[in-house]
């Protein structure tokens, strides 16, 4: 029979708690201790009386309240998807060289702002400066938290009040909502669009030009493709124009590579290196996607724009922490010493050849058994870049995955994402690194 007397008190409870899980502040075990004692007390009122000591009862309730809400909510996931740069899972993972760089950094004092050598105070932007300028060729560079914030500054530097000329068809939203023509809004630019959807010409931008112009844009349409009647103009088109008209031109390639993607039998995306040479006086990019670096928007180009965008007050409240900066430090020395296909893992993923897939999925099956089987699958490079870009990879299929299965495979330790592939649940192992197939058969075997 119910009886809402029997249930402990809160302070009962409390002290029962405080022998039970010490370490843990008083505050977070009292709220926890009347919450619990409110769910058993509703719970009582509809006469479910739970078949054990009320007491240890509610203790072992408090407990496992504190085992899952004290956990990490951002954990490790292998991801299987079959997507490389993988947004909803962290984008690009990072290579040893920038973990070990970031870790070594983060666990002491450094140099952030220090000259060592003169024994005074220094600037942050030192250390990715030089590195970014001998890569690609720029007079001068800044890093900021991503390329958004990127873009944003430097229409804010020089465009507030004015207009900015940007083809109708680059007019775009770059993902999550975040689109080109708010941004333009919001930092205090005009936006002018020129020529339609498909084609625009050099004269569009050049009959669109007055005196309250402050430069030309040209946003590289990295998450989708126009394909058919189009024409676009090339960007040592706009370089040539701008220049003849005093303007600078600045060319946001979105997602941004150092690497010819062609040579791995994917779409040419435009190189960072290219847009220098083509003359783009300012060119925004990403470090956390196809460069495989953390999260960090990447400013590139002519030292006179550079030291303004240096000199803005948005440059401090968008600068990146010291653990970002190493990280990308190691990154680019990488790219530097011609390691990037063998040390940063959006790359490795990239140039895999298919024999070498093939050779791991035969070693996965033998470890499994019968409950799995090789197929053949396509991969996307994916985080907005090379829209329609397929890699041919070879999977696992799971016999029987549902979506139950699926499940199990999220809420294993670690995480494993996997995805349905003409109706199977497969495992693409292009996006998982050679290093984590154990890890992949061990929560295989669980989940099954």
């Amino acid at each position: 029979m119910t009886n809402l007397r029997d249930i402990p008190s809160v302070d009962r409870l409390l002290t029962a708690l405080a022998a039970a899980v010490p370490h843990l502040p008083h505050a977070l075990l009292r709220t926890l201790a009347r919450e619990e004692v409110d769910r058993l007390r509703e719970q009582m009122r509809q006469d479910d009386r739970p078949a054990v000591a009320l007491l240890d009862h509610l203790i072992q309730r408090v407990v496992a309240r504190l085992d899952s809400d004290l956990r990490p909510t951002l954990r490790p996931v292998i991801n299987a998807s079959g997507v490389i740069i993988q947004t909803n899972l962290g984008r690009a993972p990072l290579s040893r060289a920038a973990l070990e760089a970031m870790q070594r950094v983060g666990a002491g004092y450094s140099n952030l702002e220090y000259d060592l050598d003169a024994g005074s105070r220094g600037s942050r932007t030192v250390h990715l400066e030089a590195l970014l300028c001998r890569i690609t060729g720029a007079e001068a560079a800044l890093a900021v938290n991503n390329n958004a914030a990127a873009i944003y500054l430097v229409l804010s530097a020089l465009a507030v009040g004015r207009e900015v000329i940007i083809s109708r068809g680059q007019a775009v939203e770059i993902g999550g909502g975040f689109r080109i023509p708010d941004v333009l809004r919001q930092s205090g630019a005009q936006l002018v669009e020129v020529g339609t959807t498909n084609r625009t010409y050099m004269r569009d931008y050049a009959a669109a030009i007055s005196e309250r112009t402050a430069l030309l844009l040209r946003v590289h349409t990295s998450n989708f493709r126009v394909v058919g009647f189009t024409h676009e103009t090339s960007l040592a088109e706009l370089a040539t124009l701008s220049h003849e008209r005093g303007l600078p031109l600045v060319d946001d390639l979105g997602s941004g590579t150092l690497l010819p993607t062609d040579a791995y039998g994917l779409f040419p995306e435009p190189t960072v290196q290219e847009s220098v040479a083509a003359g783009a006086d300012l060119i925004t990019f990403s470090g956390d996607k196809l460069l495989g670096g953390p999260q960090a928007g990447l400013i590139v180009g002519r030292r006179s724009l550079v030291e303004q965008l240096k000199q803005h007050p948005l440059a401090r409240a968008l600068r990146v922490d010291k653990t970002t900066i190493a990280g990308m430090e190691a990154t680019l020395l990488s790219y530097l010493h011609g390691r990037a296909i063998q040390e940063i893992p959006v790359w490795r993923m990239i140039a895999t050849p298919l024999d070498e897939l093939h050779r791991r999925a035969e070693a996965l099956v033998a470890q499994l058994g019968s409950t799995v089987s090789r197929v053949a699958c396509v991969s996307t490079v994916g985080g907005g870049s090379l829209p329609g870009a397929t890699l041919p990879s070879v999977g696992l299929v799971l016999h029987g995955g549902d979506a139950a299965l699926s499940r199990r495979l999220r809420l294993g330790e670690p995480a494993l994402v996997a995805r349905f592939y003409d109706g199977q649940l497969v495992c693409d192992l292009r996006t998982v690194l050679p290093e984590q197939d154990a890890d992949l058969v061990q929560v295989i075997q669980a989940a099954l």
